[in-house]
Order: structure tokens, then sequence, then C-alpha cells
């Protein structure tokens, strides 16, 4: 199966960091938040990866290239204004054909385990165009996004609300009629199909960072290299500022 990293975003409460470097490449733990995707991916027997960029997103290029280096074929799908989620998804879906495909923010690190992803893919299908991975509301986020069933469905309303974590399967037909010259999110996507009762998902207990602000990022790095060294508390997530 193939992949797909979002890396389009302009990153605002990141500045003014990202004024002169994408959020994607920004470093936490020795490297790139985007190398630890791609690492993982090509780890799970994943190797062809689409990244969107838009906000210097010649760096991007310049900085993974063709992907080789670390063991990947990546292309890329350049936007000249960020198009949002769906729309950039939407744009870019000629590189999956008609095979379902794993979506990443570029902007998080998660412990999620990317080889489940082709068992949950062949699930994909008339039934269901959707798999999301949830994740326990931070302390940013407090509301949730969705519900997740006993059943395995995600709904709009219910009890204990969970977080999108920004990772998502999903097969091409979700993004039927969604544009790819002008910018569209994804949520109004996902919810017409939770609607329809078209999307599953998934509970992610382990470690999840939405990488928003510098101190997230900065928090980030210092529990990734005390993890790393072995010295101290690195069990525990970092703290989700």
């Amino acid at each position: 199966m193939r992949a797909m990293i979002l890396a389009a975003g302009r990153g605002e409460r990141m500045r003014p960091l990202t004024d002169t470097c994408p959020k994607p490449l920004l470093p936490a733990g020795g490297q790139p938040l985007i190398v630890w995707h791609i690492r993982r991916l090509v780890a799970a027997g994943i190797p062809d990866i689409i990244i969107n960029h838009a906000w210097l997103g010649a760096r991007i290029e310049a900085e993974l290239g063709d992907g080789r280096g670390y063991g990947a074929r990546i292309d890329y799908s350049p936007e000249s204004t960020a198009l949002e989620t769906a729309a950039g998804i939407a744009r870019a879906l000629p590189f999956f054909g008609d095979e379902p495909f794993l979506a990443i923010n570029g902007d998080i690190w998660c412990d999620w385990d990317v080889g489940q992803a082709p068992r949950f893919a062949a699930t994909l299908g008339d039934g269901t165009l959707a798999r999301l991975v949830l994740v326990d509301n931070p302390a940013h986020h407090p509301a949730g996004d969705f519900f997740l069933g006993p059943d395995g469905r995600i709904a709009s309303e219910g009890r204990d609300a969970l977080t999108f974590s920004g990772i998502g399967l999903y097969h091409p037909a979700l993004f039927a009629g969604v544009p790819t010259d002008h910018p569209a999110p994804l949520a109004p996507v996902l919810r017409a199909a939770i609607a329809r009762g078209r999307v599953a998902g998934e509970h992610h207990r382990g470690h999840w960072v939405d990488v928003g602000t510098p101190e997230r990022l900065r928090a980030l790095d210092q529990w990734l290299r005390t993890r790393a060294s072995g010295q101290g508390p690195g069990d525990g997530p970092p703290a989700r500022c």
C-alpha cells in the first residue's frame, strides 16, 4: 500500500520557528518530525510515500530528496497555496489509484503501529470509507472531535469524545467530488461519511503529541532525548501543553 504525509500547513502558531523552516522539518529527538514518519513507514513495508507541501516546500524537497536515503520512494504534490487537508488529499489521489491508503499529519508524533495499516486498509470498501485513529483528549483540546461506539464505528454524538490523531486510512471514494483547485477541509467530508455510518475507528492509548506550539515541540524533544538516553522517566508521554 501507499501513504501520504500532509505537510502543507504554514504553522502560524509555531512562528517564528516556521518563518524560515517548514513545520515538518522542525527537529525533535535528533531528527525532523517528518523523518520519524518516513522511517516508521519504511520499517512497516510502506516505502511509497507522497508528501504535499506549500509553505517553503522547496526546503522539504531539498531535505528529503527522492527518499532513497531513508529507503523510501518519495513523490511530491506541490500546492501554490495550501489547499487544506481534503483538497490536498484529493489532488494527490492519482498516486493511489483505486487503492485505500494511509494519511498522516506531518506535524504530529505518535507511536501507533503503522504495520497495522495494510490489514485495516483491506477492510475499506463499499461499507467503510475511512478508519480513524483516535486518542485521549489533550489539555489544549478537551472537547475532543468524535465518539467511538462499541461496534467500532465513529459517531458525531455520544459520550466521552476522543480526539482525531491526524492518522487515518481512507478509500479514494471518500473524496469523490472534493475540489482539487481550492481549499477544502477534511472535517466536513468525514462528518458526512460518519452520518452515513461509513467511518470506523480505534482508540490508540499510546503516545501522541500534536506539535502545535514551540512549547510542545520543546517538550517532545526533551522527552525523546531522555527516552533515547535511558536517563530518567521516558516511559510516559511528553506534556501536552
